[in-house]
């Protein structure tokens, strides 16, 4: 059986349960034999056939998870599970590893809500954080780069409170409160005090939109003063991304609303190699959902085997390391480390001509 053929019939048509577990950072639940259980969701595009690379390396070096498995999707509702179903499995096991989810047009739902801002309302995942990371092997322009681009997803101007008030104009609410900032500001500076980092950058627009913005970067401001050993900046967005692209070694930790984030995020990830090779993660404070940073389901390169699973490896790695399974992330994180380093092997996001399940193959003789 093809690998298409293998992903689509185990991960999209039998979508069964499967479970994934582990005993850490969350308290994720597990069985008896000492297993750990965790939500999957494939997700669009690309996602099923990346998502199945993580299955064949954790299936490689025996990593005591299970997935329990679900299809989730706006644009093949008829395959997609209930959102409730995936909501309840995730408040169980604390734990996902989701793909990128494609949003179709209004035109074609004529729902402002996306499935990704219900799922992250419904489990108040209201930081997302991507890890910007430069690797050996991977030919940029700006080398050795560490960047954590921490965004606010609840709020801000992915609220979906849109209306025409009279034909041919429409209103969009704009949402920031001080207590979703605030929120936000203090994850931020937690974990640059947890890992060393040395400072926090927020990213606004508060000299036009002085009131919204203004209110963003007041909170960032105020809890600064109760981080006193991080030094703390301030920059203007459109500053910022011209910043990233000439001088990116000069930030450490960004801390931005949602929209901006967004942003940053995929002008960080071109910085390092694309969407193939960034991780991220979107935290509430019971659930993590572990997904590439860079959300591109890259449509066009279903069933041709070409897909970078470097993202979603990644993804699988850190969600290892936060359920307290090291040794088995760094198991992980050390041999995509070593595929890229040698170049041996590159997809074509890469320069290669490689192809996924040739990576992945790769990686699992990396493993030890």
């Amino acid at each position: 059986m093809s690998l298409l053929s293998r992903v689509v019939a185990r991960n999209l048509l039998q979508a069964s349960s499967r479970g994934l577990h582990t005993t850490g950072a969350l308290n994720a639940p597990t069985n008896k034999e000492g297993r750990i259980k965790c939500t999957l969701i494939p997700g669009d595009g690309v996602g099923p056939e990346l998502v199945y690379s993580v299955q064949e390396v954790f299936k490689a070096c025996n990593v005591p998870v299970d997935f329990e498995t679900f299809f989730l999707s706006e644009v093949n509702p008829s395959l997609s599970a209930p959102l409730e179903d995936v909501v309840k499995s995730i408040q169980k096991n604390k734990v996902c590893l989701k793909g990128i989810l494609a949003s179709p047009d209004f035109s074609r739902t004529g729902e402002l809500q996306t499935l990704n801002m219900k799922l992250r309302n419904e489990l108040d995942l209201y930081a997302n954080m991507v890890h910007v990371q430069s690797f050996q092997g991977i030919d940029t322009r700006h080398k050795d780069l560490d960047i954590v681009v921490v965004r606010e997803q609840t709020e801000g101007e992915y609220s979906a409170l849109e209306h025409e008030t009279v034909p041919g104009v429409v209103e969009c609410l704009k949402v920031i409160t001080a207590k979703k900032s605030q929120r936000i500001a203090k994850f931020a500076f937690d974990y640059a005090i947890k890992h060393n980092r040395k400072k926090v950058t927020a990213v606004h627009k508060a000299n036009i939109m002085k009131l919204g913005d203004g209110l963003f970067l007041k909170s960032c401001e105020e809890m600064a003063k109760m981080y006193p050993r991080i030094k703390f900046e301030k920059m203007i967005v459109d500053n910022t991304t011209m910043q990233l692209v000439s001088h990116p070694h000069q930030f450490d930790v960004m801390v931005t609303p949602n929209l901006y984030g967004n942003i940053v995020d995929n002008i960080a990830s071109g910085l390092v190699g694309g969407a193939g090779v960034v991780a991220g993660a979107s935290y509430s404070s019971e659930h993590v959902v572990f997904e590439p940073g860079a959300r591109h389901t890259f449509s066009e390169g279903v069933g041709k085997n070409i897909a970078n699973p470097t993202a979603m490896l990644l993804c699988s790695s850190k969600m290892l390391r936060d359920v307290n399974l090291l040794h088995y992330a760094n198991m992980i994180y050390d041999a995509v480390k070593k595929v890229l380093a040698d170049g041996k092997v590159r997809t074509k996001d890469l320069g290669g001509q490689d192809t996924t399940d040739e990576f992945t193959k790769a990686v699992i003789y990396n493993l030890h």
